[in-house]
């Protein structure tokens, strides 16, 4: 179960923001499509080989973070990850995110960021 306080790297926050710029897609609704389009993809998050800090200055709370998709984050990270404790939990989907917002990275407007999600 993920703790309640949550944040990203500096650099995947800093993405998130230039696509609010681009879209006015939030960056905690943008950080949810990001998290399950990369499980979709099927990359999986590896604590060897993933051990970027999670600097970002933006810490919000996991509902806000998650909202509705609450539930659902959990149970996809505990069923991908059921040997990760909680600390390293964070750090999956905190991946996840960063692996995903590659994607959507290169929408211009929100008419791109709906046609291509």
């Amino acid at each position: 179960m993920l703790p309640n306080r949550m944040q990203l790297s500096r650099q995947t926050e800093e993405q998130l923001k230039k696509l609010k710029g681009y879209t006015g897609v939030t960056p905690n609704i943008a950080a949810r499509l990001a998290f399950f389009r990369s499980v979709e993809s099927d990359f999986r998050y590896s604590p060897e080989r993933y051990t970027k800090k999670l600097d970002g200055s933006l810490i919000l709370d996991k509902i806000t973070w998650l909202g509705e998709t609450l539930q659902a984050t959990d149970l996809v990270l505990q069923m991908l990850y059921p040997q990760l404790e909680q600390k390293m939990l964070i750090r999956a989907w905190a991946t996840h995110v960063e692996d995903g917002i590659a994607a959507l990275r290169s929408y211009r407007s929100l008419k791109d960021f709906a046609l291509g999600v």
